[in-house]
């Protein structure tokens, strides 16, 4: 099927019961033809696909011109088509190969041009000869092309034919917001950038597992209210927070997906809290699901995450993905295509977001309703309980560890990270007692 044909081709009418691995890099494949920048048609292209999974994904248009926090909505850039002939009239360079031949944000221009010159508009990887370079000039008033280095050297007529064919106006910057309703109104914040073009890992893979966690999370009861973002990096994360004041209040915890498709182990850089809640499930579900990963400290740099945690806000907001950008040689070359982004890591990453959203969803805490010496836990039946399980002396244990720390402190996150049990055990253990009016639920504490 050709890479037009999958933009075209219609969603499946309903998620199905358990996403496969086929079904994220299919949406990948959709995706991966468009022409996204920080504003414009493709993004709207994007979003709009989005809405076929996500029917109540909500697009919002603001103006350019509009003050963001201390930015401005920047002019809405859209282009048609843009190529370098020979005189021949041949296209040496052609936009409508690959949409990484055009600097992102390129003014219009359209002229004859000696090599001398338009070598100066030309962007290429002398140490990656094959590959075309993912380049942007946002906020520079230039135009240029990128190209193979192979094809740079190759040029040797004195003039060329040049045209970008492209517009810079006032528009309005375009972003996805959904918001799945728990039965609390604080949130989980899940962000995911909108702006590269065709790089697959960089970021359609973290599209493609926020969109799937949203259809899992849709299906589940929630304790937690679940925002999704899908706007562009940098000036579309500081527009949202810049037009959600409410809403930011009533985040308690979030993740910004990125680069989540390829073969690497994950990483998961924490938020500028570095103990919060999110940073703390992210490194139980890492460890229990026995991948390779790092876990960083967090830096002032990279994706999202620095504008969501930036100081004035100080969200409980992390960033996971595998290898992180920059570390791979793929990273924002024309290598990063379909082929690099693997069904199955795709379908792991979202197990594993699905494994810390349910982390968030159970960590409780609990008073113990007999504190003074050990409740017995026999006559009530509780040992017999856990007796039958294939390890039936950790289940035990998980019992009187909860009601050890079951204090109105300790949640069960605390619990799990002190005993070393898994979540899943301790959890069971929290609703055998509870059933048995041992526990009680306790409020999270104000944030």
């Amino acid at each position: 099927m050709s890479l037009l044909a999958d933009v075209l081709a219609p969603a499946p009418a309903a998620a199905p019961p358990a996403a496969r691995g086929e079904d994220l890099h299919a949406l990948v494949r959709r995706l991966y033809p468009i022409c996204r920048s920080i504003t414009g048609d493709g993004v709207r292209q994007t979003l709009a696909i989005l809405q076929e999974y996500l029917p109540d994904l909500q697009v919002h248009e603001v103006p350019t011109g509009t003050p963001v926090l201390d930015w401005e909505v920047p002019r809405e850039w859209n282009i048609r088509d843009a190529w370098i002939k020979n005189g021949r009239g041949e296209r040496v360079v052609d936009f409508r190969q690959h949409n990484l031949h055009v600097l992102s944000y390129s003014l219009p221009v359209r002229g004859t041009y000696a090599l001398e010159e338009l070598k100066q508009h030309l962007y290429s990887l002398p140490e990656q000869p094959q590959l075309i370079p993912y380049r942007t000039a946002y906020y520079a008033e230039t135009w240029g092309f990128c190209l193979a280095h192979e094809q740079l050297e190759a040029l040797a007529e004195p003039t060329y034919e040049v045209c970008i064919d492209s517009t810079l106006a006032p528009g309005a910057l375009t972003y996805g917001e959904l918001l799945l309703p728990g039965d609390t109104e604080e949130e989980v914040l899940v962000s995911s950038h909108v702006c590269h073009p065709s790089l697959a890992n960089d970021n359609l893979s973290g599209i493609a597992v926020a969109t799937f966690l949203a259809q899992h999370l849709r299906e589940q009861p929630r304790r937690y209210s679940y925002r999704f973002v899908f706007a562009p990096g940098t000036i579309g994360a500081i527009t949202w927070l810049s037009a959600n004041a409410e809403a930011v209040a009533r985040i308690r915890h979030g993740l910004v997906l990125s680069l989540l498709g390829e073969a690497g182990g994950f990483t998961y850089k924490k938020s500028r809290r570095g103990t919060a809640a999110v940073d703390r499930a992210v490194a139980l579900a890492l460890r229990e699901a026995a991948v390779p990963h790092r876990v960083a400290e967090f830096e002032p740099y990279g994706y999202d995450e620095r504008q969501y945690c930036s100081p004035g806000f100080d969200l409980p907001v992390g960033c996971l993905s595998r290898t992180p950008y920059g570390q791979f040689p793929e990273y924002h070359t024309s290598a990063d295509d379909l082929d690099f982004v693997r069904p199955e890591a795709l379908l792991d990453s979202l197990h594993l977001v699905q494994s810390v959203a349910g982390v968030l969803e159970a960590n409780r805490r609990y008073q113990n309703l007999s504190p003074y010496g050990e409740p017995a836990l026999g006559r009530r039946g509780l040992y017999a309980a856990v007796s039958g399980s294939p390890d039936a002396a950790r289940a035990q244990r998980a019992l009187l560890w909860v009601l050890n720390f079951s204090d109105g402190q300790h949640s069960l996150l605390d619990i799990a990270d002190r005993s070393g049990l898994p979540f899943a055990q301790l959890q069971h253990a929290a609703d055998l007692l509870l059933a048995h009016d041992l526990l009680t639920p306790v409020p999270d504490p104000a944030p």
